[in-house]
């Protein structure tokens, strides 16, 4: 499952995050309850490198494949899929810094590589103005995972300084001066992602450095010398609103197992329930096809960004229908075994209820929602041009 093909980048994995998953599940009750990441969890990931995983080199980050950064966002997931879904949120932010002009990675990371920044993709409740020199932003942006815990957000806008047939999109680095957060997350899953309002009332300059251009994302123009930072962003970013689920869902497999052998007084019974043995099947199948595909896409990507050449258009865009696919995939999973979890599963305290809560939580993403993306696909496999450059 991708396995090979990370050795063969690196022959040793700089990234393992197994002396934090204890103190991950010791807080995931906190963290619903306070509606973020404790402390604790936060500082326990950290020490592992994880958040500086896709942190160039010369910054002090890790440079770690996706295969590595990916398999430790499942093992985050399957101790609490919130943590995972606001880590990784997080962490993936310093790999758009690096396709950006250096000097903005220069600013945040004066203070140490171990700054957080945090973002809201969303252009709607932005306003934007071109200024000398830059931009002038204002508004309110939604959805922010793990605001509380980042100095720095990465917010969307649009610009139509050109008439509406030249709108185009940006992303625009923000310090923490210049925001606040509003507590708007009170939700029924995923409620660790404290993914607060960040609002800045007065407008903000922001320099032209500080921002990245869509089409520079969608062209993989980078300034780092490990080609790795050729992979488009779009594929980096779309897995970390995904990949979670995955280790939800083992998560999910892993507790109905337990409690299907440890509650009755006689464990074989439900062996010899056909619909139990072959719900159990296809939930684990789902699983470990979703999770075979997100490893060899990502082979796949490195093979060629290693060997200096161009990702084919196609995969891109074939890749990026596959990863809106797993949210909806790791749901029929784990409704298979919550349909027959028993009646202690309606409990608010029950384990496999909250992870149902979590992945149903995480279809509304926008990029979770696999309609437009498959239209796309096969429009593109019948000869018509991309409609999306977010791949």
């Amino acid at each position: 499952m991708g396995q090979a093909a990370l050795k063969s980048v690196d022959e040793k994995s700089t990234l393992d995050v197994s002396s934090a998953l204890d103190t991950v599940t010791e807080c995931a009750a906190d963290g619903r309850a306070i509606r973020q990441i404790p402390d604790k969890a936060i500082e326990a990931i950290k020490k592992t490198g994880y958040f500086k995983a896709f942190l160039p080199k010369q910054y002090g980050g890790l440079e770690s494949t996706p295969q590595e950064f990916f398999k430790a966002s499942v093992d985050i997931a399957e101790r609490d899929m919130g943590t995972a879904w606001a880590s990784g949120i997080i962490a993936v932010h310093a790999y758009q810094l690096s396709l950006m002009d250096p000097k903005a990675a220069e600013d945040v990371y004066a203070t140490g590589p171990d700054t957080f920044i945090c973002s809201s993709y969303n252009p709607a409740g932005a306003k934007v103005e071109t200024v000398d020199g830059g931009f002038k932003l204002s508004g309110q942006w939604g959805w922010s995972s793990g605001s509380g815990h980042c100095s720095w957000v990465l917010l969307g806008g649009l610009i139509f300084d050109q008439g509406q047939e030249n709108i185009h999109y940006r992303t625009f680095l923000v310090p923490k001066s210049d925001y606040e957060i509003v507590d708007t997350w009170n939700v029924m899953g995923l409620q660790s992602t404290g993914s607060n309002d960040v609002v800045i009332k007065d407008s903000v300059f922001v320099p032209e450095y500080r921002t990245h251009h869509q089409m520079d994302g969608f062209n993989c123009k980078h300034y780092q010398d490990n080609p790795m930072y050729s992979i488009p962003w779009a594929q980096m970013f779309v897995r970390v609103v995904c990949t979670p689920a995955i280790g939800a869902a083992k998560h999910a497999l892993q507790l109905f197992i337990d409690n299907a052998t440890g509650s009755s007084t006689d464990p074989t019974r439900l062996a010899g329930d056909p619909d139990v043995t072959r719900r159990i099947a296809e939930a684990s199948n789902l699983i470990d096809e979703t999770e075979a595909i997100m490893y060899r896409n990502f082979d796949r990507l490195m093979g060629h960004v290693m060997a200096g050449e161009e990702i084919p258009m196609i995969d891109r865009i074939k890749f990026r229908y596959q990863a809106s696919l797993v949210i909806e995939r790791m749901m029929e999973a784990v409704d298979l075994l919550f349909d027959v979890a028993g009646g202690r599963s309606v409990f608010n305290d029950s384990p496999i209820q909250q992870i149902w809560h979590d992945i149903h939580i995480a279809r509304a993403h926008v990029a979770n929602s696999p309609v437009g993306f498959a239209r796309n696909l096969g429009a593109v496999q019948l000869g018509a041009d991309s409609t999306d450059v977010f791949v």
